[in-house]
């Protein structure tokens, strides 16, 4: 029911857009979000949007990364600039149904299958 597309290989300092297109039930959900996932590492928030138009970004990535939604075609968006080899990682979408935390990958009640973001050096 979410579906992630948009990764692959780009060099220090270049950009990718990650999309993410959902059913329209799922696509109202109270909030949608993007978290990484590395190896080796545990899953990693980095932003949400939240229905009212809140947007929320972990440290790492703000100003380099916008989340958006396109309401029309029921798809999130995640817009990733000056792209490190840090932020290699498969990279998840997912949506919260009900009242969470937006950083808390537990809170979140459908999850997208991922795509992966290479970035070298």
């Amino acid at each position: 029911q979410l579906q992630a597309s948009g990764g692959g290989l780009v060099q220090a300092g270049g950009s990718l857009r990650l999309s993410c297109a959902a059913s329209g039930r799922i696509f109202n959900s109270y909030i949608m979000g993007w978290f990484r996932q590395a190896p080796g590492k545990e899953r990693e928030f980095v932003a949400a949007s939240r229905w009212s138009g809140s947007t929320y970004y972990t440290d790492s990535v703000k100003g380099r990364f916008t989340i958006s939604r396109d309401n029309r075609k029921n798809t999130m968006y995640l817009q990733m600039t000056s792209l490190k080899p840090e932020d290699t990682a498969v990279y998840y979408c997912a949506a919260m149904i009900t009242v969470g935390d937006y950083d808390d990958r537990g809170s979140y009640d459908y999850w997208g299958q991922g795509t992966q973001v290479t970035v070298s050096s």
